[in-house]
């Protein structure tokens, strides 16, 4: 299981990306053989991964964003992925 800190760099893996729905006009995460449709807060937290910020930032910003505290549920979600190979983490002390 992954362990993903705040001081982790999390990005999309190497066959991963994120890409606009039209017909359900929502984020979808495509990865080979799998697709997982977005929320508004996923598709927010997947957008800021790209190996320079680290969770703790990207927490800060959302926090900012949609005013209340969101560090537990940018853990969950990137731990979630880590399992499932489809974001890299990158962990930095």
């Amino acid at each position: 299981m992954a362990k993903v800190r705040m001081t982790s760099r999390p990005c999309l893996g190497a066959h991963t990306r994120l890409q606009w729905d039209s017909v359900r006009e929502k984020q979808m995460l495509l990865a080979p053989e799998r697709v997982l449709v977005l929320n508004e807060m996923a598709a927010a937290i997947l957008a800021r991964c790209d190996g320079v910020h680290n969770v703790s930032e990207i927490a800060a910003d959302l926090a900012g964003q949609y005013h209340q505290a969101v560090d537990e549920d940018v853990r969950t979600l990137l731990n979630r992925l880590a399992d499932k190979g489809l974001i890299q983490v990158d962990d930095h002390d």
